[in-house]
């Protein structure tokens, strides 16, 4: 198994910075300061636009792909379904993640979303309309408090209580993203803890005696222009946070970030 020192010292040629500059624009927002280093996985780009970026909780150091598109703010569409879920559960929104919401009869996209579902199937298929029916009972009072309670990006909901993540006004770069997944594996977001422990755990994609890869995708489905994977891995004690953005489909970041976990020996059995 190659190592993480092998990945970061050689395979990846972390450059000597030990801070990334960050653009200040309207459309762009720098992470809270960290311990960060360029890193060159451009070979899983070769079809995509994109940015990837891991971070090494133990030690505090964010390896980074294309620094530009890591600070460059665009929808987080169903990414967004964590703290969709996070809000619902603290206020009471939804019971648990076993809360049943019914189908209401309309045909969508795919053929999974035209069933019940309860809020953990909903985050497991990313059911749009589960979490569009709980964020219209949280309301737009509640959820603009919270977006502000949790500096979530550039906290605009205004775009409607049911759209406003999903390729309209709410926008967060791909280092805010991890700067928030950070947040929620440390259970330091002002959420009861049993809480982040049950999003957390609706998170798992996949488990092995190895590891523990927790994530979740986000497409905009209007033309698969945008395409999030983010979330993070468990390997025995450490953790590793990522966050990876292409110009394509939430599937193809989780492909991207799966084959760079693979290659360098985080997903081993």
């Amino acid at each position: 198994m190659k190592s993480f020192l092998l990945l970061i010292g050689i395979c990846l040629t972390i450059s000597s910075s030990s801070l990334i500059a960050s653009h200040a624009s309207a459309t762009s927002s720098p992470s809270m300061e960290k311990d960060h280093h360029k890193v060159d996985v451009s070979s899983y780009f070769r079809d995509h636009e994109g940015t990837f970026i891991l971070r090494d909780l133990k030690k505090g150091k964010t390896y980074i792909y294309n620094e530009e598109q890591a600070n460059k703010r665009q929808t987080p569409e169903s990414t967004f379904k964590v703290v969709n879920a996070l809000i619902g559960l603290q206020l009471g929104a939804v019971r648990d993640e076993y809360d049943v919401k019914r189908w209401d009869g309309v045909e969508r996209a795919f053929d999974i979303w035209n069933q019940d579902h309860t809020l953990g199937s909903g985050m497991r298929y990313s059911v749009i309309w589960y979490y569009q029916d709980m964020a219209r009972d949280i309301g737009a009072t509640h959820m603009d408090e919270w977006l502000k309670k949790l500096s979530y990006g550039n906290k605009d909901s205004i775009g409607g209580i049911d759209h406003f993540w999903l390729d309209s006004s709410l926008e967060i770069s791909p280092l805010e993203q991890a700067d928030f997944i950070e947040k929620l594996v440390k259970e330091e977001l002002p959420f009861d803890q049993t809480i982040m422990k049950t999003v957390k755990r609706m998170m798992i994609q996949e488990e092995t005696n190895g590891y523990t890869l927790f994530g979740k995708t986000g497409t905009r489905l209007s033309d698969s222009g945008l395409g999030w994977f983010v979330g993070y891995i468990e390997t025995g004690d450490r953790s590793y946070v990522f966050a990876t953005k292409v110009d394509g489909s939430g599937t193809e970041a989780k492909t991207i970030t799966m084959d760079i976990l693979k290659e360098y020996g985080f997903m081993t059995e």
